[in-house]
């Protein structure tokens, strides 16, 4: 089994999975997600400087797995009810066609189907936490989308598609929520997360492939997510990670409004 040394030494980027939180709410700096606004802002200190970075985000899904593919994406908000500053925000970090030519050609070399958006901007679970991550906005941005059917297999399969770039200085971001349910308790969401730690941090690699895959049989799973959007994005940073370290680290823990919800770096 590789060790955390052991997997830094080799040179490869980090892979992380990050709660987005509510909307624009760390933005905001609404109470609720101060724990959550300070990791964001100090998360960049964990990891070397990425030459780009990859963002698969919760809030795209496509028939098609697709991949952002204009030099200048613009912003997408898509949230309702918020103050009207919160739609004049800004993140003009570039896009990267030719390294979105190259993430295609990952994807298609997996057995994956997939396409080009030139015209997708930055939704909230990619600009929310790049804002708070990467204020400058000078490293260049490109997202991948889930598919609609939101497969576990499928998502561990593009993940694996998409190692590769670990090795380029790329940075990989699953954007999501450990937990995404108003109506589960703080109980139920305790009870999925100490699954989840548990599975990420001190399972072998073929055991966590199974949990995920089977994610649904962990306790109060479908409580804490009704529909797992905000959990597959998990799925495929586990599948860039899953064939060279496995060893996840947890790098923050803590309750937002009520219902415990955690983040992972593989390093």
């Amino acid at each position: 089994m590789a060790t955390l040394s052991q997997c830094a030494a080799v040179g490869l980027m980090p892979v992380a999975y990050v709660p987005h939180g509510g909307g624009p709410f760390p933005l905001m700096g609404e109470p609720n997600h101060a724990e959550l606004i300070r990791f964001l802002k100090a998360l960049p200190s964990l990891m070397p400087k990425p030459k780009a970075i990859v963002m698969i985000s919760a809030h795209w899904e496509s028939n098609v797995i697709s991949v952002s593919s204009g030099l200048t994406p613009p912003m997408i908000y898509d949230y309702w009810g918020f103050p009207a500053e919160t739609y004049d925000y800004q993140y003009p970090a570039p896009g990267d066609p030719k390294l979105a030519k190259y993430i295609a050609n990952l994807i298609i070399g997996e057995g994956l189907e997939c396409t080009f958006d030139s015209h997708r901007g930055f939704d909230h679970g990619t600009f929310v936490p790049l804002m708070l991550m990467y204020p400058k906005a000078t490293i260049p941005v490109v997202q991948v989308s889930l598919k609609q059917s939101l497969d576990p297999a499928e998502h561990i399969a593009l993940g694996k598609a998409l190692a590769p770039l670990r090795a380029k200085g790329v940075l990989i971001i699953g954007s999501g929520m450990s937990h995404h349910s108003i109506k589960a308790s703080t109980k139920e969401s305790e009870d999925f997360d100490n699954w989840l730690t548990q599975t990420l941090v001190k399972g072998a690699p073929q055991d966590v492939t199974d949990q995920l895959i089977y994610w649904a049989k962990a306790p109060a799973a479908k409580a804490c997510h009704p529909r797992e959007e905000h959990l597959i994005p998990l799925h495929v940073c586990w599948g860039a990670v899953s064939n060279q370290c496995y060893m996840a680290e947890k790098v923050f823990s803590a309750q937002l409004m009520g219902k415990w919800i955690s983040a992972f770096i593989w390093r």
